[in-house]
């Protein structure tokens, strides 16, 4: 296990279930060895604001605090939102970002404007983008609240994690009746990527 330790970003709107995909990462980093650190940002979650989360892990984590600049993966399950935090990217950081647009409560309101392409703004900082269209994915699926478990799929191939970890998180964190579905997002989002 290398000493690094990675940096990953978890953004979007509250509802969209950003804290389980954390979540699920997380534990599926820890089945794997590694040391985890993890915060989270969510008391605007029950008023369609924005939510982050963030995950830390390495052989050895003391802190679970991300420093400007250091962040390795972002995921935006929300399209703008990954433009909210530029500050904590560097030139190695990789967007998994899903294509849906669902406005802020600032957006609703007026008080904020929704960014003309915010894919090309990520890639003109020089960013690596990888767009993923989550939602219809899990409209295809019959369940378009998974959306999360789409993008912990295509998140997935960066990680130093194996599938069958993942899918055992996911089984252990979801109840039951919940499993089939998620399972299929979580192996679509991997698909989705490899394309």
């Amino acid at each position: 296990m290398p000493d690094e330790i990675k940096n990953i970003l978890f953004c979007g709107v509250g509802g969209q279930g950003i804290l389980l995909c954390s979540e699920v990462v997380a534990y599926a980093l820890m089945q794997e060895g590694y040391d985890i650190k993890k915060s989270e940002v969510h008391g605007m979650a029950q008023r369609g604001g924005a939510v982050e989360a963030y995950l830390r892990y390495g052989s050895r984590v003391y802190s679970p605090l991300v420093e400007p600049g250091s962040v390795d993966f972002v995921v935006g399950l929300e399209l703008m939102e990954p433009l909210r935090y530029t500050s904590l990217y560097s030139e190695k950081t990789k967007v998994i970002l899903n294509t849906q647009k669902v406005p802020t409560i600032g957006i609703s309101t007026g008080i904020e404007t929704y960014p003309e392409n915010p894919v090309g703004t990520l890639r003109g900082l020089g960013l690596e983008v990888y767009p993923v269209d989550a939602f219809e994915i899990c409209t295809e699926l019959g369940e378009p609240r998974a959306v999360n478990m789409v993008m912990v799929g295509a998140l997935s191939w960066f990680l130093p994690v194996k599938v069958r970890t993942v899918e055992e998180v996911i089984r252990w964190r979801l109840p039951e009746k919940l499993h089939r579905v998620n399972l299929r997002a979580f192996r679509e989002g991997r698909r989705a990527l490899r394309k």
